[in-house]
């Protein structure tokens, strides 16, 4: 957790009120949350599949990314089935959709443009 009072913090703060891409950015720099969005738009739906997806993520780690994407409305979470044990679903909602395209585009671009040290 970051301090309140952190030069770091105000710095953050003072970035994502310019401008909203500076908020994307930031959430998306968190570690696996890009690979769990990814999994979920190649059909993996459930927990147990993204889990077996992403075989070094931590089970508080996914839950916490998966979370992240409900709250940012880029995921939709499904568990109205009549089911013991309860059944949970992710999907991608339009947004979600939308920004895995973009960031599909960023990867093709980093790839193609970008001379990354070896």
């Amino acid at each position: 957790m970051r301090k309140l009072s952190s030069t770091n913090y105000y710095n953050q703060t003072y970035l994502e009120g310019k401008c909203t891409l500076n908020e994307l950015i930031h959430l998306l720099s968190k570690r696996w949350l890009t690979e769990v969005l990814f999994s979920i738009e190649e059909g993996n739906s459930r927990f147990s599949n993204i889990k077996e997806d992403l075989k070094h993520i931590s089970d508080n780690i996914l839950a916490n990314r998966l979370k992240y994407l409900e709250h940012y409305k880029l995921i939709s979470r499904n568990d109205s089935f009549h089911e013991t044990p309860i059944r949970v679903e992710y999907t991608l909602t339009e947004s979600g959709r939308k920004l895995s395209d973009m960031l599909d585009q960023l990867c093709t671009f980093a790839e193609n443009e970008i001379a990354f040290p070896d």
